[in-house]
């Protein structure tokens, strides 16, 4: 049996690495401090593969055909995308992947009832290149990036998300490498949009809501009041990327969250922050 070992979810906005100084004082120490936390975390955790989940920002996936997942199966793993790199300022960097567990993850997945696309020429944008700089600075951690469809209707509900996790998660168990050590990281979101009419506010009510919905683990209650229609409330062009820390959840079987950091940071123009289940 292969072992879930680390499961969390953070928010990725291009702002923490592209113009972290735009961040209020006070908040920058905060979150510098609860992201070096998680990082502690994930590597005392010791994985041998990091399994992402995050919105693709139509950077790869077909808008008139997006699947709801695609796992990359890729042995090497470029980032950001050169179109990225000034606006996200980090470091063209290299990070290797494992073809062999995605591979035998999407057949596990399969067999089960889940039929998910891969492919092995994805790129990253801030989904995956803003969490991997601040949580794993030596890319040295095999990464596994599932882009998913957060935006482009119809999208995934939140339960849907959260019961693909727990799906994934039987098949970590029970269908990878005897001893395989699995983290599952979740990305995108809090409260942001990106271009829309709330580009530069923050609705710190529906984060801190969000946030408590998580660290009581009564997901019924999330299913039911933490609908797609309240995310994009809280931010149409962003938000909603929300649906992929419900895939964490699901992995974590529905256990209380802690909340390890979050900050309203409207010079970053996203909430940021992030919560760990054990």
């Amino acid at each position: 049996m292969a072992q879930l070992v680390s499961c969390m979810a953070v928010a990725h906005a291009p702002g923490m690495t592209g113009w972290f100084d735009k961040a209020e004082p006070g908040q920058r120490e905060r979150l510098q401090a609860g992201y070096a936390d998680l990082g502690r975390r994930l590597k005392a955790a010791r994985p041998d593969v990091v399994i992402g989940f995050g919105n693709d920002h139509l950077l790869n996936l077909p808008f008139d055909n997006l699947p709801d997942m695609c796992i990359g199966t890729a042995a090497q793993w470029e980032g950001p995308a050169p179109w990225f790199q000034d606006w996200l300022a980090i470091e063209p960097f290299r990070v290797p992947g494992k073809p062999d567990v995605a591979h035998a993850l999407v057949q596990a997945l399969d067999r089960r009832g889940l039929a998910l696309a891969f492919r092995p020429d994805l790129l990253m944008d801030d989904n995956f290149s803003v969490p991997l700089k601040v949580l794993t600075p030596q890319f040295d951690v095999p990464f596994i990036p599932v882009h998913m469809n957060c935006l482009v209707p119809p999208v995934p509900t939140p339960r849907a998300c959260f019961d693909k996790g727990a799906l994934i998660a039987r098949a970590i168990a029970e269908d990878l490498p005897a001893g395989l050590r699995v983290a599952i990281m979740s990305t995108g979101g809090l409260s942001h949009d990106p271009g829309g009419p709330r580009y530069f506010e923050i609705d710190e009510a529906f984060d801190r809501w969000f946030l408590a919905l998580l660290q009581q683990g009564d997901t019924e209650r999330a299913f039911a009041e933490c609908t797609l229609e309240r995310m994009r409330a809280a931010g149409a062009g962003g938000t909603p990327e929300l649906i992929a820390w419900f895939v964490a959840w699901g992995a974590a079987q529905g256990a209380p969250a802690e909340i390890v950091c979050y900050e309203p940071t409207v010079g970053l123009r996203c909430s940021m922050g992030g919560v760990s289940w054990k």
